[in-house]
């Protein structure tokens, strides 16, 4: 094994020229070949070459990728649920994969819980005979708790369940979940593994025999890549361990100035020892804490007139890119959820996501401070 460093630029792939060629047939020769090669197959060169490489970081053994996030999610639950089972979800978990749930399990009555994964003993609790999945997701979004993965697997492992865990947040530079007992890892690659907010993909990674079984049920629902995309993804995952170590770095920065902020009433980030869950985070986020932070401002009023003066940092949609940006949950990831369950969940309207980007950490502190003083 290699480093990360080294795994995300070394291309094990054998080609003359140093970068994966770009293969954009969709139409591919067959007699006289042992593999029909087809992009909705999940089998051509670029597609494999991504693969081979997220597997390397992530630690197992084989994986897929597909169209979106979205995509990678769906996919896994409906290869592992039927009609009658039940799901344990995390409450924090990304909004997009709670409006799969609430509006596509009803459908196939399937029955699902969310849960605080904050209490092992909680979870255990929930467990029914029809159980199947536990699904976390860690640093969650967007308050950034942590999830116990040692736990949540041995809970998984005692019930006989499947374990996935969304580790989109922390990328495989900073968690490996599969090395602490996880059986299934997926990524909104959109976030950082694409990095430039240029690229719409999602990521599996796992074990041969569950990947064998998600394979079956992705042939049929179709979200696959073009050639063309798979280059740009290879391209990204080359800097993942610069631009992920940067971001970092700036995080830790930008949070430890925000808490000393007398306009700002609360910073969430796993980082900080302030955060109730540093130790878990510091003991499973080997890598660093993730370029991810929330915080609250304590005159509610002041938040669009604050994200409009902001000047570098830009008030956008998505995260994990090269561009510090900035959104309030409230008014995008959750936007659908009703205000009981957001504020139960404790997405008030001060509440601002922060995705630190790779600029200098003092000029975007310059930044916040600015707008807020305006």
């Amino acid at each position: 094994m290699y480093s990360k460093e080294t795994t995300c630029v070394y291309n094990q792939q054998q080609h003359q020229g140093v970068n994966t060629p770009i293969f954009t047939s969709t139409a591919n020769r067959y007699i006289g070949y042992d593999e029909i090669l087809y992009p909705r197959n999940f089998n051509t060169e670029n597609q494999k070459a991504i693969v081979d490489k997220l597997c390397r970081l992530e630690h197992g053994e084989a994986g897929m990728i597909f169209s979106s996030g979205t995509a990678a999610i769906a996919t896994v639950l409906f290869s592992f649920l039927k009609a009658g089972d039940h799901v344990l979800l995390s409450q924090e978990i990304y909004g997009g994969t709670v409006k799969l749930v609430e509006e596509e399990f009803p459908k196939y009555n399937i029955a699902f819980d969310f849960v605080s994964s904050a209490d092992m003993g909680n979870v255990e609790s929930m467990i029914r005979e029809s159980t199947t999945v536990i699904y976390t997701e860690t640093p969650s979004n967007p308050l950034l708790s942590v999830v116990d993965l040692e736990a949540v697997a041995a809970v998984a492992e005692k019930h006989n369940l499947l374990s996935v865990v969304d580790n989109t947040f922390a990328t495989p530079i900073n968690q490996n979940p599969i090395l602490l007992g996880i059986d299934i890892v997926v990524h909104s690659g959109t976030k950082y593994l694409g990095g430039h907010h240029d690229l719409c993909f999602g990521a599996v990674v796992t074990s041969q025999r569950l990947k064998d079984a998600i394979y079956q049920s992705a042939l049929n629902f179709g979200g696959s890549l073009n050639g063309l995309d798979c280059y740009l993804i290879e391209r990204s995952l080359k800097t993942l361990s610069l631009r992920v170590e940067k971001q970092n770095a700036s995080a830790l920065k930008i949070a430890t100035a925000l808490q000393e902020n007398p306009q700002i009433s609360a910073v969430y980030y796993p980082g900080l020892q302030q955060h109730p869950n540093h130790v878990v985070a510091a003991r499973q986020m080997t890598g660093g804490f993730g370029g991810m932070l929330s915080f609250e401002l304590k005159d509610v009023a002041r938040t669009e007139t604050f994200l409009g003066r902001l000047q570098i940092i830009i008030p956008a949609l998505s995260l994990g890119g090269v561009d510090t940006t900035v959104c309030q949950p409230s008014k995008s990831s959750h936007a659908n959820l009703p205000e009981d369950e957001r504020l139960a969940l404790g997405l008030r309207d001060s509440l601002l996501r922060l995705s630190v980007g790779i600029e200098d950490a003092a000029d975007l502190l310059r930044d916040i401070e600015n707008a807020m003083n305006h």
